[in-house]
């Protein structure tokens, strides 16, 4: 410094990262399976989620359940070997669902599972668990609080129906409850690592309901984004038509037809079902969906760049459903030996034509196309529009070859006048279905 200058500031700025506009969905749209989980107080009456509000369960009435919630079986690590064995890669679970009981040491609450007889912090040991087997971490967390004393009355509150309530409530000012929601959103965020994922549920504007300027959405996306800047964020703060507002997109209880499209755009989406018709643990729930349907869930989903996240109700003690567990071990046993025609793949391209009775999923890095073949037909498989590229053809769950012959076919077999000039494919198969639920066979491109 020449001498006789006074110094000015010379610290280099740093530069200040902007927060993102979108999350990432490499690996969302890279791993398409997910176990959701549904737990809380509701599983002591075991007869749905939203029982509260179904029977107009006072807050007074409904204390028996958080007197009594003790799940001395809980096994965070079973849980997560479970779904690993299954073949699930990331995980979302209810922190709070619509009831407000928290299963983390909120300090913004006393309404939390430390204050039960379990008396200990339940989701920090299944996070580290689901972690240490490989998957990915996410929340679900409710944007409606049935519990806390600033939500309003409105026309989804378990105590709509009683007019002394509502009058007793009338003065309930949803803006300091949009500060707790932000306050708790801000402890998950900060205090369990890197989150993928955060579920919120749900929006619904209009008359007596509540949308994006009773959650203030806009800030709650932000803090999200601040402070886990890669985290995905769902479609249900009533944020669709705002930039960043979203990331992919839920329909619940759901099979779309096609890819999702917003806006004649497709987009990323996931379908979260249910093995049952429940969320939370059902004793007496009978509606339980086969082996074979979940893996048309599964299958169907992905043939339409969609991922699927399968749902189970643990136990009030702390143990997954025999059913449940039944049907994860025969998807787990199905995925064993096809899981490479889930993972990694979307649907086919447009001009590769789905056969009859199957579904198609392709894999864009090694090019290889997936026959899932719902139906076992009688020897032949045609795959019209495939003559001439194809390389090779395997069944996927023992690598045993399949034959391919490419031919002209009568003219009783074809449609358009333009099909018929054309050779097609055909996949010689055995009588007897190999004995697996789903047949896939898999096929090398040239």
């Amino acid at each position: 410094m020449p001498a006789g200058k006074t110094a000015k500031n010379n610290v280099t700025k740093k530069a200040v990262a902007k927060t993102p506009l979108h999350g990432k969905t490499d690996w969302f749209t890279h791993d398409r399976f997910g176990m959701f989980i549904h737990w809380g107080l509701y599983a002591l009456p075991a007869r749905h989620e939203w029982i509260k509000q179904k029977e107009r369960i006072t807050d007074e009435d409904y204390r028996k359940y958080f007197e009594h919630f003790d799940p001395d079986l809980y096994d965070p690590k079973q849980w997560a070997r479970m779904a690993r064995e299954t073949g699930m890669k990331y995980f979302v679970i209810t922190t709070k669902h619509h009831e407000g009981f928290c299963l983390w040491d909120t300090k913004y609450t006393d309404y939390k599972i430390t204050n039960t007889p379990c008396g200990k912090d339940l989701l920090k040991p299944m996070v580290k668990a689901f972690r240490d087997e490989g998957l990915k971490v996410g929340f679900y967390h409710s944007l409606i609080d049935w519990h806390h004393p600033e939500f309003p009355v409105d026309k989804f509150h378990p105590m709509y129906e009683d007019k002394a309530y509502r009058k007793t409530g009338a003065g309930r000012d949803v803006r300091k409850y949009a500060r707790y929601l932000h306050n708790q959103v801000r402890e998950l965020l900060s205090g369990f690592g890197k989150i993928d994922y955060i579920f919120f549920d749900f929006s619904y504007p209009g008359s007596d309901g509540k949308g994006r300027d009773d959650w203030n959405s806009k800030d709650l996306i932000k803090l999200c984004r601040r402070l886990q800047p890669d985290i995905l964020i769902n479609d249900r703060l009533d944020m669709l038509d705002v930039p960043g507002g979203w990331d992919l997109c839920t329909p619940e209880q759901f099979m779309v037809r096609r890819p999702y499209m917003i806006d004649g755009k497709e987009v990323p989406w996931e379908t979260c079902q249910t093995f049952s018709g429940s969320w939370g643990y059902h004793r007496e729930e009978s509606t339980w969906k086969s082996v074979k349907q979940l893996l048309y869930l599964l299958i169907d989903t992905v043939s339409k760049n969609g991922n699927l996240l399968l749902n189970v109700g643990p136990t009030a003690r702390g143990t997954f459903d025999e059913r449940a567990e039944a049907r994860m071990t025969g998807v787990g046993e199905w995925m064993k030996y096809h899981s490479r025609s889930i993972y990694g793949c979307g649907a086919a391209p447009a001009d590769m034509r789905c056969p009859e009775d199957c579904r198609l999923t392709y894999n864009p890095k090694t090019r290889r196309l997936y026959v899932h073949v719902l139906n076992w037909p009688i020897k032949h498989l045609h795959l019209d529009g495939f003559a001439g590229r194809l390389k090779y053809a395997q069944m996927l769950n023992d690598a045993s070859e399949v034959k391919i012959y490419e031919t002209h076919l009568p003219d009783s077999c074809w449609g358009s006048e333009e099909d018929k000039s054309k050779k097609t494919a055909i996949l010689e198969l055995p009588t007897a279905k190999p004995d697996t639920a789903v047949v896939v066979i898999e096929l090398f491109m040239k």
